[in-house]
């Protein structure tokens, strides 16, 4: 079983989670209501589910700015 740290949520629905012993590529998951979603660390493309325009516009935002961060969390997370 992995473990999964929420990183960020959005709008009180919405989490951006790690989960340690992922596979590659580097990536984050982005769950909540619906919605069940992989982006690429390092391309923040969506590379699996769909996320609705409006709401992607702000998680990408977010990553953007938070991805130094969160790909270096990302490489400790897979030493666990």
């Amino acid at each position: 079983m992995s473990v999964m740290t929420t990183k960020q949520r959005f709008r009180n629905k919405y989490r951006l989670e790690l989960r340690e012993n992922d596979h590659e590529p580097m990536h984050v998951h982005f769950v909540g209501g619906d919605i069940n979603a992989k982006i690429d660390l390092r391309t923040l493309n969506i590379i699996a589910g769909v996320i609705p325009a409006n709401l992607r516009k702000e998680v990408l935002a977010w990553l953007q700015e938070n991805q130094t961060s969160m790909i270096e969390e990302w490489k400790i997370c897979q030493k666990q």
